[in-house]
């Protein structure tokens, strides 16, 4: 049963990170600036996920501790960029 499970983290890791690089892709030919930050915040949730895979691939809890770092850097990041466009746009 452990391998079964295993080999299940591995193909959802296998696909979060196909899933990362398509919103890398989104960030880079976005057609304007919101579909970039979206992109950017899919990445930051896919990153977070994927740490989390990690961890429970690896056994090891640092890798949470670094996915809540993740997380609040990635919710502050997109608050930010968000402001910037909003205010941008009305000028």
């Amino acid at each position: 049963m452990e391998t079964v499970l295993d080999t299940l983290f591995w193909i959802v890791l296998f696909a979060h990170l196909v899933m990362a690089l398509v919103a890398i892709w989104r960030i880079g030919r976005g057609e304007n600036g919101l579909v970039r930050l979206s992109g950017l915040d899919l990445f930051s949730t896919l990153t977070i996920a994927t740490l989390v895979i990690i961890s429970i691939i690896r056994k090891e809890s640092i890798f949470i501790d670094v996915a809540i770092a993740a997380a609040a850097l990635g919710y502050l990041s997109t608050v930010a960029l968000a402001k910037y466009i909003a205010e941008h746009r009305m000028v």
